[in-house]
């Protein structure tokens, strides 16, 4: 979803010119990027985004600018077997995006709220939830490609150490927000069902009061750096005062990667929040028997799943 957000930001750093949108509609068979993935072309060139490996970047970039130029929509088809490294195929569609479109998206992400996307052969359009689109419409170019937009997952911090700033950097990387929080006392922000926090201050005290607040939101993830010995310690305590410790806590937190360094705790705690959020087993993909992306759980929540299936 990163690139969904680069584009927006480029957007409002550009407000007035003209930019095209092109969207990866159908992948066949294996490709390194699915559909939903979206590059946009500004008027210079200038790209954000990406739809393939680099394969296939330029030669929709040129077709987009044409599409500014005369404003009529295009799609364009890769038979990666031929010409490239994936054994699949893909369609792209490329838009003159409306002013709109962006807009919308950027007004529902801010205000943290879920939303569906909808292209037809006459462009992209937010749709709200009262329209019933049924899964099978997304074989386009024949019927509507829709695709469920999420708002970042905002990663609360609580407590300092050597490991923030690569978890603040990591964070940005992937389009996450970090929010560091200094009192768990004063700890205010309304958590919803992107929202993740890391429980690291340290201080049994400091850990105990976040902890206590935390937990009852049933966030799909709450993780804790902390030794087991005194995690058991937390939980009896955080239990006798009648917290309950749900799925969602993840103590210790982070995956077995190895880690030692303030970097590489930090690299495993948000590839555990991945694994989480995006419905992963975290296991190698060279163990996987099946297709990459086969079983891969859809991160749309599951109020979005009746009518995305």
């Amino acid at each position: 979803m990163k690139e969904i957000y680069d584009i927006l930001c480029e957007f409002e750093k550009r407000r007035g010119q003209s930019f095209a949108l092109a969207t990866l509609v159908r992948a066949e068979g294996s490709s390194y990027r699915r559909p939903g993935a979206r590059m946009l072309v500004c008027e210079d060139g200038h790209t954000v985004g990406s739809l393939s490996g680099g394969c296939v970047e330029a030669e929709v970039s040129v077709r987009a600018r044409d599409v500014l130029r005369s404003g009529a929509a295009a799609a364009m088809d890769f038979d990666m077997r031929r010409r490239f490294g994936c054994n699949g195929k893909i369609d792209i569609f490329i838009e003159r995006v409306s002013e709109n479109f962006l807009v919308d998206l950027a007004r529902n992400l801010a205000a943290q709220r879920s939303c569906r996307a909808i292209t037809t052969s006459v462009g992209s359009s937010v749709i709200g939830d009262d329209v019933v689109v049924p899964w099978e419409a997304n074989g386009f170019p024949y019927s509507p490609f829709v695709q469920e937009i999420h708002p970042p997952i905002r990663l609360l911090v609580f407590g300092g150490g050597p490991d923030t700033a690569p978890l603040r950097q990591l964070c940005e990387l992937l389009g996450w927000q970090a929010i560091e929080i200094v009192d768990a006392n004063a700890f205010s922000i309304e958590a919803d069902e992107w929202t993740a926090a890391i429980v690291k201050s340290h201080h049994y005290g400091r850990d105990f009061t976040a902890l206590q607040k935390l937990l009852p939101l049933n966030l799909r993830y709450v993780g804790l750096i902390s030794p087991r010995k005194r995690r058991d310690q937390l939980l009896n305590d955080l239990l006798d005062v009648g917290v309950v410790i749900n799925a969602g806590f993840f103590a210790p937190a982070g995956l077995d990667i190895g880690m030692e360094t303030p970097q590489e705790i930090a690299l495993s705690i948000v590839a555990e929040i991945q694994r989480v959020f995006a419905g992963g087993s975290g296991e190698s993909l060279r163990e996987r028997k099946i297709s990459i992306h086969a079983s891969k759980r859809s991160v749309v929540p599951d109020k979005w799943q009746t009518s995305a299936r």
